[in-house]
């Protein structure tokens, strides 16, 4: 996924993708974009290109996915981050090692 996600960046260089973990079934992104793009859009982009991506890289998704808008959800949640973006990158970081309980966070 990571790799998916870095493609999107080099296509649209003005997202800039500063973290990202992903879960079983969810994404977590810390994503600076300019104040020109809508939210939407960007997670628009995201969706559309890794959904792409995916069903290019492994081709039975088709058949578990007829809907061609199936492997993401329509929702999603997005937050604004100011002067604690250091500790938003420290949970997207660890959020994979926190959810198995393999690490000790504090926040």
């Amino acid at each position: 996924m990571k790799k998916l996600l870095w493609e999107i960046q080099r296509r649209y260089p003005e997202i800039r993708i500063l973290e990202s973990n992903t879960g079983e079934d969810h994404l977590h992104m810390l994503v600076s974009i300019p104040p020109k793009m809508n939210v939407s859009k960007v997670i628009n982009l995201v969706k559309s290109n890794t959904a792409r991506e995916m069903r290019e890289k492994y081709h039975f998704l088709d058949q578990v996915y007829v809907d061609r808008s199936g492997i993401w959800s329509v929702g999603y949640f997005v937050s604004t981050v100011g002067i604690n973006e250091e500790i938003v990158k420290k949970y997207i970081e660890y959020q994979g090692k926190e959810d198995s309980g393999q690490a000790k966070l504090a926040f």
